[in-house]
């Protein structure tokens, strides 16, 4: 049975046939992105501290013990993948012979810098433009904010290291390509980085509910853009760290939007301003 965990919660994705995988399904497990493959329970926990993002994880069906409950407990919020499969099935996958009962696949995907960013907007010759994601789990709004991001001009992307989606294959596929055009930077403390940007000549705008009408609001020059978490918005401290608040108008019986409409609609109210028009 497979899980995507997104939030505090396991969402059941497909139950799979738990059976000893044929040569073909066995080769392919093998072979696939050998080098990014973690196995044994402290491979797996040590990578997770160290905040690499893990796109899936297969464990032993029936294991349930502390660490293996520890490993799941930390991954929520993340989009990883979690599938519970049969010892054999493991034992075909392993290259080491000691999975312990789980082994991990990390993102082939590498993270850029804060430099990068600067770096693509030099190259342009714009005043860099970049969004600041302040704990986005769900990946599939992380892809489309990704995507969104290339396609209005937004030179990067920053995220958390901690209680947030990574660039796992769901994000990959929902970026639509994007990921491969767009700085995507993690960093460990979203409120630091901002103050550190901020030394740069950026100004931020935090979206809220609470804030003046975008379009009133001044989002010309080099701006940093701040969405919140889907469910509880941008938190206090980031908020805190924000030059202005900017809210998207509201006319209809529902007050809130999904975060990567949001974005998208903010981001093209800069793209409008900076062409002014």
């Amino acid at each position: 049975m497979s899980y995507e965990i997104f939030g505090n919660n396991l969402t059941e994705l497909h139950t799979e046939e738990l059976k000893t995988p044929d040569t073909k399904s066995a080769t392919l497990d093998k072979t696939s992105s050998s080098n990014d493959r973690l196995e044994g329970r402290n491979s797996v926990m040590e990578a997770i501290r160290a905040g690499r993002t893990i796109d899936k994880v297969y464990i032993q069906d029936g294991l349930r013990d502390n660490t293996i409950s520890r490993i799941i407990s930390k991954l929520k919020g993340t989009g990883t993948l979690i599938s519970f499969v049969k010892k054999e099935r493991l034992d075909s996958m392993s290259e080491t012979g000691h999975h312990q009962g789980i082994i991990a696949q990390t993102t082939s995907y590498e993270y850029s810098s804060i430099e990068d960013i600067f770096e693509l907007a030099k190259k342009k010759n714009e005043p860099p433009f970049i969004i600041l994601l302040d704990e986005i789990v769900d990946p599939h709004n992380l892809g489309a904010i990704i995507r969104t991001a290339n396609i209005a001009g937004a030179h990067g992307v920053i995220i958390p290291k901690h209680n947030a989606t990574g660039l796992t294959a769901t994000v990959v596929r929902a970026s639509a390509g994007a990921i491969n055009f767009t700085p995507v930077v993690k960093v460990t403390n979203i409120s630091k980085t901002i103050e550190e940007l901020k030394g740069r000549g950026l100004w931020f705008a935090c979206a809220d509910m609470g804030g003046d009408e975008m379009y009133k609001c001044n989002l010309t020059g080099a701006i940093g853009l701040v969405i919140g978490n889907e469910g509880t918005g941008v938190s206090r401290l980031v908020k805190e760290k924000c030059d202005y608040i900017v809210s998207i108008p509201m006319k209809g019986d529902i007050e809130s939007l999904n975060a990567s409409v949001a974005t998208g609609i903010l981001a093209y109210e800069i793209v409008r301003q900076r062409l002014n028009v």
